[in-house]
């Protein structure tokens, strides 16, 4: 049970750090915390290195912003990281994508 509610916790501290107020639908989350990333309100584009963000090519990913009616947001920015609705149109799957807001790139 302390896995559990450490879990919790931590998801709980996640979201008010961000600002997000889980509503009927919650998704998996997923830590991209790793990744050099900008967001242009549609879609979300990030990459394992500045080299391949800038070149778009190697392991560079774009996923769309997912819409969820039950959000009036999709994006949440908190002091320290970012998390957005991404839908990356693969095999129905859609869920929060956390980013470090010192890995993004400003255009």
């Amino acid at each position: 049970m302390n896995v559990l509610k450490s879990y919790l916790k931590a998801k709980a501290a996640l979201f008010e750090h961000v600002g997000l107020t889980p509503d009927w639908v919650e998704y998996a989350v997923s830590d991209c915390s790793n990744y050099y990333w900008s967001c242009d309100g549609d879609e979300v584009f990030y990459a394992d290195s500045m080299e391949e963000y800038e070149s778009g090519h190697g392991n560079f990913y774009s996923d769309e912003v997912y819409e969820q009616r039950f959000y009036k947001k999709h994006i949440y920015k908190g002091e320290s990281f970012t998390l957005i609705f991404c839908d990356p149109n693969v095999d129905g799957c859609k869920w929060f994508k956390v980013f470090d807001n010192a890995l993004e790139v400003k255009k």
